[in-house]
């Protein structure tokens, strides 16, 4: 599987987000729908994108107990999105529960992602609000190994994480990592971040980038930035 630049696409109604896309006349960027643009429009707004040609990634990040993940996970897998995600730290049964559901009657599924721990989360707020001993990298090798023995197909993870959930869980695990910037931009909310050459140097599989383009000057050069740095 090849690497690719995932656009977040976080705004707040479809009237921007078409707009957005509109400057992508030339091709047909893989693009992330979250929680703001997902709430606010629906799955409406999902066919709508999908129509359009775009590979798209539902990050809604799904914990709740298993059989309410397994009967949504069901419910998405019909808007035909690519990849879809939950939160590792529901745990096993979970993780397993959402598997099942989101498996169509013909075998076939989106890919499923485990979030392992936010980007914008420090490691003194794991230690001291979330209350996990363990540091940074060895609780984010935890949930992926739980993630992969479950039977999902990766996580997504700090860039600053990729190589050491790769050398425990494979190559072929895949690695999702938000928290992307230019080596000039500002780092915004994220404390975790990396540049797409370095995110290619590590072995991210695929990058998800938001601001750094969607609030570009010109948003089409920087997307083309992203992928000249990540992929070429």
């Amino acid at each position: 599987m090849g690497k690719d630049v995932i656009i977040a696409c976080d705004f707040p109604t479809a009237e921007e987000t078409m707009r957005f896309l509109d400057g992508f006349q030339k091709e047909k960027p893989f693009v992330k729908i979250g929680m703001e643009l997902y709430y606010a429009e629906g799955p409406a707004i999902v066919k709508a994108i999908k129509a359009r040609g775009h590979k798209i990634f539902l990050d809604l990040k799904l914990h709740d107990i298993p059989n309410t993940v397994k009967r949504s996970m069901a419910v998405l897998s019909r808007l035909d999105v690519d990849i879809c995600n939950l939160h590792a730290a529901g745990a096993s049964e979970m993780m397993k529960a959402a598997l099942e559901g989101l498996t169509r009657a013909d075998g076939t599924r989106p890919l499923l992602i485990a979030v392992t721990q936010l980007t914008s989360t420090s490691d003194e707020q794991l230690k001291n609000e979330l209350l996990i001993e363990t540091d940074m990298a060895q609780t984010v090798i935890s949930y992926a190994k739980n993630a992969a023995a479950c039977g999902l197909d990766g996580v997504v993870c700090s860039p600053l994480e990729t190589q050491v959930v790769h050398e425990n869980c494979g190559k072929g695990f895949l690695c999702i990592t938000p928290g992307i910037r230019f080596a000039d931009a500002a780092k915004d909310d994220q404390t975790r971040v990396m540049t797409p050459a370095k995110a290619k140097e590590i072995g991210s599989d695929y990058i998800v980038v938001g601001r750094p383009i969607t609030a570009a000057a010109d948003p089409y050069a920087a997307y083309r930035r992203c992928v000249e740095e990540f992929t070429d």
